[in-house]
């Protein structure tokens, strides 16, 4: 079992409510949100693994069980460039829990029209597969989000 915790600090809001059909129609896989604190922060890998993907809005971190996990930092923050948002490791790093990933702003994108709400999301996985999911709750960084079986 992989435990998934918060990349963020924020409010757990579930997938539901994020606003984009991608995210809240679980297409992408199960998961949650966090509608982030509005103050500039860094983002941290959710569980121990290895960077598989990274840009600036948004990466993948896929633990020692291929369990690949996705945090997407605000929702249509692709269309911001990469600007606001600050890369502190590379593709392909082994990154442990906790570990800083993306220093960004939340207020700043949404200050740029964009929503700031954050899916983190369990890539190729059914939602049977998840457990103790955290959908209405106020979240320090580094606290449960979910287990993955």
């Amino acid at each position: 079992m992989t435990t998934v915790t918060s990349p963020l600090a924020g409010r757990a809001i579930g997938l539901a409510a994020v606003p984009d059909p991608v995210f809240s129609g679980a297409m992408v896989g199960p998961g949650t949100a966090i509608d982030p604190v509005r103050e500039r922060s860094t983002a941290v890998a959710p569980v121990d693994g290895v960077v598989v993907s990274l840009h600036p809005h948004a990466f993948v971190v896929v633990d020692s069980q291929g369990h690949g996990v996705l945090v997407h930092l605000g929702i249509d923050t692709v269309q911001l460039n990469g600007e606001g948002f600050e890369l502190l490791v590379d593709k392909g790093d082994t990154v442990a829990r906790g570990q800083e990933i993306v220093r960004w702003d939340p207020a700043a994108v949404e200050a740029a029209g964009k929503s700031p709400i954050c899916p983190v999301v369990a890539l190729e996985a059914t939602a049977d597969a998840l457990s103790e999911l955290r959908e209405d709750s106020d979240l320090k960084t580094g606290d449960t989000l979910f287990a993955w079986q």
